[in-house]
């Protein structure tokens, strides 16, 4: 039996608004990794993309995210109220609230990639809650096989790059450089089998510098960056990486709109008056958030609610 072939100027095309899960950053439906040496702000980073998918804002307040989506979240080192709580740090410096966000988080105390029982219940998880986005860090803990053997690596990576496909998610997975691996091409940096590096459609590589970080971008099929400054922004309880404006210099950006500055941009933005349904879509809010929100606004009368939907009061 053969097998099926087209000819190649009859392969479908790739929608320009499909390209980018994170403009930049990380490509539509992608796979890959997020990798740096132990307290370089992998975790950090990854829960950042999180934030920015599940809220549709920008990613370490630079990167556009074209289109919302729900998260799915492993993360097997850190106990559930840290994670909570870093979420909580990111979503202040994004301006948004944790609460509004669709960011789904797996509470099962492991999660083992070699277990066929695991793959099943992770493979049945996707396929009904069908995130955008799979977050699983790191990768030493989804395992106990020897990341150094590529015999042992790749069958893991198949499975990952098998649910992406099946379910068209993007899946990003947090992973350790060697120590002392300065000198390296970043992506060769990693620890383990060449397999980590081969596998990714989109990779990030954070390194560490006596007073920031630096992070490179690499894609399979896009330009890749590298050197883009970063550091830890500290305000209070908020904890968040930021792109700086050069090395060591402190952050300095636009804060994102508040929820009610999002409500009055859509509406300012819109040629006639809007239902909360669209409303909802448009501000990547949830429903009750929202209400509240329209609710003050009505009250202090800088909107006001038609037979049709609501509008800014003129």
């Amino acid at each position: 039996m053969l097998l099926p072939v087209q000819p190649a100027h009859a392969l479908p095309e790739r929608p320009e608004d499909r390209r980018w899960l994170i403009e930049d950053l990380w490509g539509d439906q992608a796979v890959g990794i997020v990798g740096g040496e132990p307290k370089s702000g992998k975790s950090f980073l990854a829960l950042d993309m999180a934030v920015a998918v599940a809220a549709g804002v920008p990613c370490l307040r630079r990167f556009r995210v074209p289109r919302a989506g729900r998260v799915l979240l492993f993360a097997a080192e850190d106990p559930l109220p840290i994670v909570r709580a870093r979420l909580t740090g990111i979503c202040r410096a994004a301006g948004v609230q944790l609460a509004d966000l669709d960011v789904q988080v797996i509470t099962a105390p492991s999660l083992r990639l070699d277990l066929a029982a695991d793959q099943e219940r992770l493979a049945a998880t996707v396929a009904t809650l069908r995130p955008a986005l799979l977050i699983l860090d790191p990768f030493v803990r989804l395992h106990r096989r020897d990341e150094n053997a590529s015999a042992d690596v790749a069958p893991l990576l198949a499975y990952l790059r098998d649910l992406q496909r099946r379910d068209a998610v993007a899946v990003v997975v947090v992973h350790h450089a060697r120590k002392g691996a300065g000198r390296v091409r970043e992506g060769q940096a990693l620890r383990g089998s060449s397999e980590f590096h081969a596998w990714g459609d989109s990779n990030l590589y954070l390194r560490r510098h006596p007073d920031h970080l630096t992070l490179a971008v690499e894609h399979r099929a896009e330009p890749s960056r590298t050197g883009i400054p970063l550091g830890l922004r500290v305000e209070g309880d908020t904890l968040a990486l930021e792109v700086l404006d050069r090395p060591g210099s402190p952050a300095v950006s636009t804060p994102p709109p508040s929820p009610t500055e999002r409500v009055e941009q859509a509406l300012a933005a819109a040629p006639a008056p809007v239902s909360l349904a669209v409303l909802r879509r448009s501000c990547h809010m949830r429903m009750a958030r929202l209400c509240e929100v329209v609710a003050a606004l009505t009250a202090a009368g800088r909107i006001r609610k038609t037979a049709v939907g609501y509008e800014l009061a003129r």
